[in-house]
C-alpha cells in the first residue's frame, strides 16, 4: 500500500460538505483506505482574489493504486460531485489535490508528485502538518511543520472553522 497525503478545498456553496462528500466517495473505493482527516479551515483564495474565501483541509490515504490512476480517480470523485469547470485558480464546489506519495517525485504531463507549490501555502500546510507533522518532503528533505515555520505567521491567512 502507498501512503498519499490529500489536499481538499471548496469555496462554492457548503464547502465543508462539498470537502466531507469528497471524503467519503474517496473512502467508499475499494483500493483506497482514508487513516487520518484533519480539521477543517477557512482560508483566502490563491491567484485569482476575486472569489469567496475556501474550506481546505488535508486527508492521508492508503491505497494499492498507482499515481496517474489515483488522480484520475480524484478526478473521477470531483466530476461525480458536479464540479464546474472554471479557470485557474477559480472557484469551485471540490479540488482534490494530489499532495505527496510516498517518496515519490515525479514529473508528467499533467501530474507533479510532490504538489509543486505545497512549500507555499499555508492552506496545504497547515491542515497537512495537523496530521502529520513529521512526514518529509522528498524534495526539500524538510518536515511539513519545518515548512511550515518557514512560512509563518500564517495565522492572517488560515483560520480553523471545524473538526473532520
Amino acid at each position: 500500500m502507498a501512503s498519499v497525503a490529500l489536499g481538499l478545498g471548496s469555496n462554492i456553496g457548503d464547502r465543508i460538505a462539498w470537502c466531507r462528500r469528497a471524503v467519503r466517495k474517496l473512502a467508499a473505493h475499494p483500493e483506497i483506505r482514508v487513516v487520518q482527516r484533519s480539521s477543517w479551515y477557512e482560508t483566502r483564495p490563491v491567484g485569482y482574489g476575486g472569489q469567496s474565501d475556501f474550506v481546505n483541509g488535508a486527508a492521508l490515504l492508503e491505497t494499492t493504486m498507482a499515481p496517474v490512476r489515483l488522480l484520475d480517480t480524484f478526478k473521477d470523485v470531483e466530476r461525480r460531485l458536479g464540479r464546474s469547470a472554471t479557470w485557474r485558480n477559480g472557484p469551485r464546489e471540490i479540488d482534490l489535490d494530489l499532495l505527496m506519495y510516498d517518496d515519490l517525485v515525479l514529473g508528467l504531463p499533467g501530474l507533479d508528485v510532490p504538489h509543486p507549490a505545497m512549500t507555499e501555502r499555508a492552506f496545504v500546510l497547515v491542515p497537512l502538518s495537523e496530521i502529520n507533522p513529521d512526514l518529509i518532503h522528498p524534495v526539500r528533505g524538510r518536515t511539513v511543520s519545518d515548512l511550515l515555520e518557514d512560512l509563518k505567521p500564517v495565522d492572517h491567512l488560515v483560520r480553523r472553522l471545524a473538526d473532520p
